[in-house]
């Protein structure tokens, strides 16, 4: 009789955890108000299950509605109080929420810091929970707990879980409390450990925000020679043309963009023509200039940077 129950049940459950899955592609698949819908009519049926309520929290945030997401999470940290990642999704949007609305912020500081800290205690190896904490803690105003010892402690968390992470979050907190030195001594270090573009990329905006472009495109070359991508020919020709250096090089970094140009680059088209107006802006090239402008306008017309780049090659 047990055999026969478990056969008339295992199709049931088969068919529930093949729905889930078809709704998971859906949110993969960035169709969002989609896989709400299925969701929601799912868990009329299923009020208690945890993966379809997870899934529709994930719905909402992505589409920016933070109030349902709150509710959602919230669920799931009362239901399952020991799964750290429920608390650091719960954390997040309650953050998201703290961003959009600042009236209410400071109300939701407490329960932030809570979800965060209990998903740190629940799980020694949760990376994303420890960045949560090193960004909230840098960025709160000593008032209300903000500290930058604090980020550090998480930092080394991160750093004994994954040296790369933790040199990040140490490059972070320096460059956030406005020492560069050692901010780029730490983003050095992550290059050398690890060398993802997301290193050399933290790397290249610390120059650009120090105003050290020759270093940024030096640094951007060699991100170049380890990982070959297309869009960081964009990344020097963009850094050549707003600070006015290394003018050939940019100019033949943009063309070679524009040549090999896929959507995967990201930036469209149109903002390397108006690199290379730029450029040609800063040669005294002024009919070349305007011809590019006139290429980024015709593709992108209502950007205004390139109105009013167009208007200050007219008044050259």
């Amino acid at each position: 009789m047990r055999k026969l129950l478990f056969l008339l049940v295992l199709p049931m459950v088969c068919f529930s955890q093949g729905k889930l899955e078809e709704i998971s592609n859906f949110i993969k698949e960035k169709q969002f108000e989609k896989a709400e819908y299925q969701l929601k009519e799912y868990l009329k049926s299923h009020p208690d299950n945890l993966n379809a309520t997870e899934l529709l929290g994930d719905a909402y945030g992505h589409q920016k509605k933070w109030d349902q997401a709150i509710v959602e999470y919230k669920k799931l940290v009362e239901l399952e109080p020991k799964t750290a990642n429920y608390h650091y999704k719960y954390g997040g949007v309650l953050g998201m929420k703290a961003l959009q609305n600042k009236l209410k912020a400071i109300g939701l500081i407490g329960d932030i810091k809570t979800a965060f800290t209990t998903a740190a205690e629940l799980d020694k190896n949760h990376i994303e929970t420890r960045w949560a904490l090193v960004e909230l803690y840098m960025q709160l105003p000593g008032i209300f707990g903000g500290s930058k010892s604090k980020s550090l402690h998480y930092a080394q968390e991160l750093e004994n879980l994954s040296k790369v992470d933790g040199y990040l979050a140490k490059g972070y907190v320096y460059e956030y409390d406005n020492e560069p030195d050692l901010a780029e001594k730490y983003y050095k270090m992550a290059i050398q450990t690890g060398g993802s573009l997301t290193c050399f990329n933290k790397l290249t905006t610390l120059y650009e925000k120090e105003k050290q472009p020759e270093k940024a495109i030096k640094t951007i070359e060699e991100a170049q020679q380890k990982h070959q991508r297309n869009a960081l020919h964009y990344q020097i020709g963009k850094v050549a043309a707003e600070y006015n250096i290394e003018l050939q090089k940019g100019e033949q970094c943009l063309q070679t963009y524009i040549k090999n140009y896929s959507e995967s680059d990201g930036v469209p088209k149109a903002w390397a023509h108006y690199r290379l107006a730029q450029i040609n802006v800063h040669k005294n090239n002024k009919e070349t200039a305007l011809k590019h402008i006139d290429m980024a306008l015709a593709q992108l017309p209502k950007i205004k940077p390139f109105k009013d780049q167009k208007q200050k090659i007219l008044n050259l």
